[in-house]
C-alpha cells in the first residue's frame, strides 16, 4: 500500500487520502514548476520550423532554457500557466494519488498482497480518470507554458489570463478544444500513473519488508527517485507528442498520431526525447516532492482526524 506498511500508519481514509494527494501535487507544482516549463519550451523547438545547418537553437539544455526565459521574459515566464497547474493537479493528483489504493484493493479483491496485474491496472484505471476529469487544466497550462512572456507591450500574448484562457479555447476551437490531446494524455497518464506509483508502491514495500529503512523519508525519498527515473525513460515520447499535440493550433495535425510521424520524418527519432533532461529533473524532482509531502500531508491528517475523534 502506498503510504502503508510502517509501524506509525494510521489506516487514513479515502476522503484524507484525495485531499493528500492533491495537496502534495500543488506543492510539488510549485517547486518544481520552472523545470516544467523549461521542458514544454525545449519539447516544442523546432515544430514550426526546423533548425536549419548552422543555425543556433534558441533554447540550449535545462538550465540553458530557463537562464533564457530568465533573461527575455522575467521570473514571470517560468511561471506562465501555474495557476492552472495548480487546478490541474487538484483535480488530477487527487484522483490519481489518492485512489491508487482504493483501485488495487479492488482488482486484488481485498487481498494483502495484491499481484503486479493488479497494480498496473489500478495505475492504468486511476491514470485515465484523472486525464478524464483534469484534461482542460492541462491544455491551458501547456498553452500558457508555451506562450512566450515578452516585455510589456512588445507583443500580444496568446492568453491574458487562466480564465480568459478556459473561455478563449472553448469559444475559438469549441468544448473538444478543452479535451485537445485527451487520448495521447490518456495514454502518457496510464503509463506514467502506472510506472511512478507501481514503482513506488513496490520499492516501498521491498525496503519495508526487507527492513533496510523504517517508512520515513529517506525511504520515501529513495521509492520516490526510483519512480521519477523509470517515468520518464518511458513516458518521454508520448510527453512530447502531447505536448506539441495540445499547444498545435486547430488543423496543424491531423492527429496525434500524425503528429507523431510528422516530427519523426521532419526531425527524426531523437525529437521523441527533446527535452530528456528536463523532463528527468522535473519527474524525478516533482515525485520526490509530491510522494515525501504526500505522505506527511496524510499522516498528518489522519493524526488529526483520530485525535478530533478521540475527543468527540
Amino acid at each position: 500500500m502506498v503510504g502503508g506498511g510502517g509501524s506509525g500508519d494510521l489506516n487514513p481514509s479515502v476522503p484524507i487520502k484525495i485531499f493528500s494527494a492533491g495537496a502534495a501535487g500543488c506543492v510539488a507544482d510549485l517547486v518544481t514548476f520552472p523545470l516544467d516549463t523549461a521542458k514544454v519550451r525545449l519539447q516544442i523547438q523546432g515544430e514550426s520550423k526546423p533548425l536549419v545547418r548552422g543555425q543556433k537553437a534558441t533554447y540550449r539544455g535545462v538550465f540553458g532554457t530557463i537562464f533564457t526565459i530568465l533573461r527575455s521574459e522575467g521570473a514571470r515566464g517560468l511561471y506562465n500557466g501555474l495557476i492552472a497547474g495548480l487546478h490541474r493537479q487538484m483535480s488530477f493528483a487527487s484522483v490519481r494519488v489518492g485512489l491508487y489504493d482504493t483501485m488495487k484493493e479492488f482488482y486484488s479483491r481485498g487481498s494483502e498482497n495484491p499481484g503486479i496485474a493488479a497494480r498496473l491496472l489500478a495505475g492504468c484505471s486511476t491514470g485515465a480518470l484523472a486525464v478524464a476529469v483534469a484534461q482542460p487544466t492541462d491544455v491551458v497550462k501547456v498553452r500558457f507554458q508555451a506562450q512566450v512572456r515578452l516585455p510589456q507591450g512588445a507583443s500580444i500574448t496568446r492568453y491574458s489570463g487562466t480564465m480568459d484562457a478556459y473561455r478563449t479555447i472553448a469559444k475559438d476551437e469549441g468544448v473538444r478544444g478543452l479535451w485537445k490531446g485527451c487520448l495521447p494524455n490518456i495514454t502518457r497518464n496510464a503509463i506514467v500513473n502506472c510506472c511512478e506509483m507501481v514503482t513506488y508502491d513496490i520499492i516501498k514495500e521491498r525496503i519495508l519488508q526487507y527492513k533496510m529503512m523504517t517508512d520515513n523519508l529517506p525511504c520515501h525519498f529513495t521509492a520516490a527517485f526510483a519512480a521519477g527515473f523509470c517515468t520518464t525513460v518511458v513516458a518521454s515520447p508520448v510527453d512530447v507528442i502531447k505536448t506539441r499535440y495540445m499547444n498545435s493550433v486547430p488543423g496543424q495535425y491531423g492527429g496525434a498520431i500524425n503528429c507523431a510521424f510528422t516530427m519523426l520524418l521532419k526531425e527524426g527519432a531523437t525529437a521523441f526525447y527533446k527535452g530528456f533532461m528536463a523532463s528527468f529533473l522535473r519527474l524525478g524532482s516533482w515525485n520526490i516532492v509530491m510522494f515525501m509531502s504526500y505522505e506527511q500531508i496524510k499522516r498528518g491528517a489522519a493524526k488529526l482526524q483520530k485525535s478530533m475523534e478521540s475527543s468527540l
